[in-house]
């Protein structure tokens, strides 16, 4: 059975194959990026708290993990910087909807390659992805636990 995850994976991958052929060439997709941040909805001043802050980015970044009565996930998020918030917009993408079972399933190296994210960020926006990723599970862990 495919999961939420896996399927949103397989949508990603498609809108990036179609930037082009050559995954070494970054530009177009850099673009591709930045537009899906600028597609998130804008957190609250509230919600950019000292609480949903990211540890590990040398961006800032917030993200609000809130649980829905199913059972699933939805995760929202932002950061001040353009590429980040891209990068935020796609881990929302593959995780938002998803079960803790399913986030903690899913091997997020995985689909990195599979984008091409992995050869194309720079050392500090890995490290800063792997945070965020970290903080997701992290999340889900602690709400699996917590489900009777």
């Amino acid at each position: 059975m495919t999961s939420a995850i896996d399927a949103a994976l397989e949508d990603l991958v498609a809108e990036f194959d179609l930037l082009g052929a050559n995954p070494e060439d970054w530009e177009e997709r850099y673009r591709y990026v930045i537009e899906l941040g600028r597609e998130l909805t804008p957190l609250t001043d509230a919600e950019r708290s000292e609480a949903n802050k990211v540890r590990g980015c040398a961006s800032q970044v917030w993200l609000v993990t809130e649980p829905q009565p199913d059972g699933t996930v939805r995760f929202r998020g932002d950061s001040d910087a353009h590429i980040v918030r891209g990068l935020v917009a796609i881990l929302l993408r593959l995780y938002s909807g998803a079960a803790p079972a399913d986030i903690l399933a899913f091997d997020a190296s995985v689909a990195f390659n599979q984008l091409g994210l992995s050869g194309a960020l720079s050392t500090q926006r890995s490290n800063g992805l792997a945070s965020m990723v970290a903080r997701i599970r992290r999340d889900a862990e602690v709400l699996q636990t917590a489900r009777p």
